[in-house]
């Protein structure tokens, strides 16, 4: 019997939760079949079976949380699939003889509370009797409670002397005692306690279990703002000549590289820009060391049904236009297509997010960690202006902002490096030379 545990998956990684199982108990697998897909803090990844046979186990079930090394199955490497009869005769077997002990188990406790119950009204009984002798009531009143079975301590007399007559038992067979409606009103008010510890709400709600890539980002972003110094600077870019440039430019762009051109191409090559000028905020601090990163790996944050994702396109710096549109465009269909690897995801130096696709006007995003800036865009809409001549036009204006750690990043240089960037996409034939 061969044992399949999670394998190693990177060094980041080391727990995953299963999303779900490609085989069931009894199927035939050849070594390296995926077996089943592992939601892991960053992308979902295929488990593969390291042996040929049957499946003769499934030790976890989906939504079950795994560690790397866990044993996840058996693989029977001599079975056959779908199982031999004697395995199967021998299951039976097995679950008749746990039915029996179930059943036997059973008529040992309906005995012992039989007998519980028997001794308890004995008991209640005896109590009983002995309470009755102290209290005062009339021979008939005793005989009529006798034969309703009601114990006298529970009649409230209407004699002024105190002594319960038969006419009280009546009413107190009838409408029942008081000491039964107050034994009452704690038990339904304990149950009513019980349910609102359960719902916490008095109208209907859904709980649905987190998974864990959300998880992880609600983790990570908490510790990003617990971790660093974060502030957040803003200015405005007018997106007229970038507008008129793609405008200009579509027809011809898109027949030549086979790709739509794009405001995000504009954005990180004036990151990778301004990035140059100002490298602090290309680096990361590591204990009380500061890494100033010579690379220009530029993530781009995707929104997915999952959450949010950052894929890093790789050598923004050397990358021309068609470049980086064709790797973002690749980045985002893999992240809605849950076709990301661990490699995609890994070592970003800076951050895009474009939250004006989704109609953003402003926002502070937060940092990924441990990058130590990130740029904001929003949308694009007509403001008035006050040009150079003092006339007032209307122009397609763009609110941008950049998070950074004030740790490393003085204020100073972030409000630069946001300038610099609204100067190269406010003059984008500058940028497209420099490019």
């Amino acid at each position: 019997m061969k044992e399949i545990k999670v394998p190693e998956l990177a060094e980041s990684i080391t727990e995953g939760t299963i999303a779900e199982w490609l085989v069931k108990k009894g199927d035939q697998v050849e070594k390296g079949d995926p077996i089943l897909e592992l939601e892991t803090d960053k992308v979902n990844v295929e488990v593969n079976a390291d042996a040929s046979g049957v499946i003769a186990e499934l030790l976890k079930d989906e939504g079950d949380d795994v560690e790397v090394g866990d044993v996840i199955a058996k693989v029977d490497e001599n079975g056959e699939a779908g199982g031999s009869d004697d395995d199967s005769s021998e299951e039976e077997e097995k679950e008749e003889e746990k039915e029996q002990n179930k059943q036997e188990e059973k008529k040992e406790e309906a005995s012992k509370q039989k007998e519980e119950k028997s001794s308890s009204d004995s008991s209640q009984k005896e109590q009983s009797k002995d309470s009755n002798k102290d209290i005062i009531a009339t021979p008939a009143a005793r005989k009529r409670a006798r034969e309703l079975g009601i114990d006298l301590s529970e009649i409230s007399a209407r004699d002024p002397l105190g002594r319960i007559r038969p006419e009280d038992v009546d009413a107190a067979a009838k409408g029942g005692s008081k000491k039964e409606e107050k034994k009452e009103e704690p038990k339904k008010e304990k149950k009513q306690e019980k349910n609102n510890e359960k719902t916490e709400f008095d109208k209907p709600v859904e709980r649905v279990k987190m998974s864990r890539r959300r998880q992880t980002i609600a983790k990570r972003l908490v510790e990003a703002q617990q971790n660093s110094a974060m502030l957040t600077t803003f200015n405005e870019v007018d997106m007229t000549n970038v507008m008129k440039l793609r405008s200009d430019r579509k027809e011809s762009f898109q027949k030549k590289h086979d790709i739509k051109l794009g405001f995000m191409s504009f954005f990180t090559k004036a990151a990778v820009g301004a990035l140059k000028e100002f490298p602090l905020i290309n680096a990361e601090i590591q204990g009380n060391e500061i890494v100033k990163k010579k690379f220009y790996d530029i993530g781009m944050a995707v929104s997915t049904d999952e959450g949010l994702v950052v894929p890093v396109v790789r050598d923004a710096d050397r990358l021309d236009f068609a470049g980086i549109e064709k790797g973002i465009a690749d980045l985002a269909t893999k992240a809605r297509n849950k076709e990301l690897q661990l490699d995609d995801l890994q070592g970003g130096s800076f951050t895009i997010t474009n939250g004006g696709i989704f109609g953003s006007m402003l926002s502070t995003p937060i940092l990924n960690s441990p990058q130590v800036g990130i740029l904001g865009l929003h949308n694009i809409e007509k403001r008035a202006k006050v040009m150079p001549d003092d006339t007032i036009q209307a122009r397609p204006m763009m609110y941008i902002a950049l998070s950074y750690d004030h740790r490393i990043v003085d204020g100073k240089e972030a409000v630069q490096f946001l300038r610099r960037i609204k100067e190269m996409i406010e003059d984008p034939y500058d940028l497209l030379l420099e490019g």
